[in-house]
């Protein structure tokens, strides 16, 4: 057992890929918390937005999981609020992700210039209990996939 009190996994996703949309468009849309809904298919809301330190962009994020997929009843359905922290360095957007059950995501989005749009690199780190760990990792590439087509889609 380490320090975290349990056995855990690390996982390692990246995507690369490409927006028609300057990287200062695709910047601005990355740092709206609000962009997220629908950005992330899970994230359904955001709420207590603080941006009160230069930099830094805090918030909660709410995630919807449908706990019986193959239903479509939404009662059945798990709203999972999650802490985020979202900084900035030149092009580039990253923080982390608090989610209850001990799973965290360290997330980056660096973008530069491509001929008349923006080359997106997505990296996501994420640590879970092994117990989470492959549902938490194929949630996350679920995601981290979706995203591309979506923000492609919006800014195109």
């Amino acid at each position: 057992m380490g320090s975290t009190g349990g056995r855990v996994s690390h996982s390692v996703l990246t995507h690369e890929f490409r927006i028609d949309a300057a990287p200062e468009e695709v910047f601005v849309h990355l740092t709206t918390p609000e962009s997220y809904v629908g950005l992330s298919p899970l994230v359904v809301a955001v709420r207590d937005v603080d941006r009160s330190r230069p930099g830094v962009i805090r918030y909660t994020a709410v995630e919807r999981f449908r706990l019986l997929p193959f239903l479509t009843y939404d009662f059945l359905t798990y709203d999972n609020p999650i802490d985020v922290a979202l900084h900035t360095d030149g092009l580039s957007v990253y923080g982390e992700v608090r989610s209850p059950g001990r799973v965290r995501m360290a997330y980056r989005f660096d973008l530069a210039p491509d001929g008349g749009g923006t080359r997106v690199r997505d990296r996501l780190d994420l640590t879970a209990p092994w117990l989470v760990a492959g549902f938490a990792a194929g949630q996350a590439r679920k995601v981290q996939l979706a995203r591309a087509r979506i923000l492609a889609e919006r800014l195109s």
